[in-house]
């Protein structure tokens, strides 16, 4: 997921600088908060589990260019209940800027635009999951609707933040508002998809309850 070169002009991406500045300082607090209850070691083990995931999820993955960026299947919602949120966040913002500096340099002009494409939908779908689901219920536990609100919060977020930078760099033309809808419609499809791969990867884990002591997945996940 990336939005095209040039989208926002360099001086507009000023305010892309902030909004990941915000994003990252929220990461730390999140990543102060996963050392305090698993420590160190496990959050740089999930941290890097959760950066060659996202690595592959841009590279392995099918994706389409459609509109103003690339339709990718970001499991967003699968990172953070299986790693936890700080895990996910790292892993998201890593996989990103390794895939620029290896793969797609023309995105690193826009790097800190996209980091805040996936990380602000990100910390929302952890307080959608705070809400919806119980403390004491295990995210193995999971329900279809819980799984699909999760799903329908992150993606639906990528969309409007992608939507928000085309329009902020290039205006309301009817071209651009065009290519932003085409976008949008074509992402959302990923919602049909994502909810059913975080079953099926609960189902997986459900299986082997063991990996809950191994630091590799977050507490939360049996706990």
């Amino acid at each position: 997921m990336h939005i095209e070169p040039e989208l926002v002009s360099p001086e507009k991406m000023l305010l892309a600088f902030g909004t990941a500045a915000a994003a990252a300082g929220y990461t730390a607090k999140l990543a102060w908060d996963s050392i305090r209850e698993q420590g160190p070691l496990s959050l740089v083990a999930r941290s890097a589990l959760g950066t060659a995931a996202v690595f592959a999820f841009f590279e392995l993955l099918p994706h389409h260019p459609v509109g103003v960026s690339e339709v990718h299947l970001i499991l967003g919602s699968t990172l953070l209940l299986v790693l936890g949120a700080a895990p996910a966040a790292i892993g998201l913002a890593l996989g990103l800027l390794l895939q620029g500096l290896f793969f797609a340099p023309f995105d690193l002009p826009q790097y800190f635009a996209n980091v805040t494409t996936l990380l602000v939908p990100l910390f929302a779908i952890k307080l959608v999951a705070d809400r919806i689901i119980r403390p004491d219920t295990p995210y193995v536990d999971l329900r279809y609707s819980q799984a699909l609100a999760l799903s329908a919060t992150y993606q639906g977020g990528v969309v409007l933040w992608v939507g928000f930078w085309a329009l902020y760099g290039q205006g309301l033309g009817a071209e651009n508002i065009t290519a932003v809808a085409s976008f949008g419609a074509a992402y959302m499809l990923v919602v049909l998809a994502e909810p059913l791969i975080d079953l099926a990867i609960l189902a997986g884990a459900k299986l082997v309850r063991g990996l809950g002591r191994t630091g590799l997945v977050t507490r939360r996940l049996y706990a």
